[in-house]
């Protein structure tokens, strides 16, 4: 009988040491998750901050291309 308590007593401090492994892992993937977040949320930013950088910047370079074209034509006559 005394065997049998011992091995349910081994049983119960192993899911003990298990359960706390596992909300340490709980822990570390959920700081990991906030990290991936806040990466996320960054990249969004830059991602929005390029499309309107690309807004202005296409028609100057469209602009640019025009005049230069004109230049070059009229060193021709």
């Amino acid at each position: 009988m005394d065997e049998k308590i011992e091995i349910l007593r081994e049983i119960r401090d192993r899911q003990k040491e298990a359960l706390e492994l596992q909300k340490e892992q709980y822990e570390f993937v959920k700081a990991q998750y906030g990290r991936a977040e806040a990466i996320q949320d960054k990249a969004e930013g830059l991602q929005d901050r390029a499309t309107k950088a690309m807004k202005i910047i296409m028609p100057l370079i469209f602009f640019c291309l025009i005049l230069i074209v004109v230049i070059i034509g009229l060193q021709f006559f």
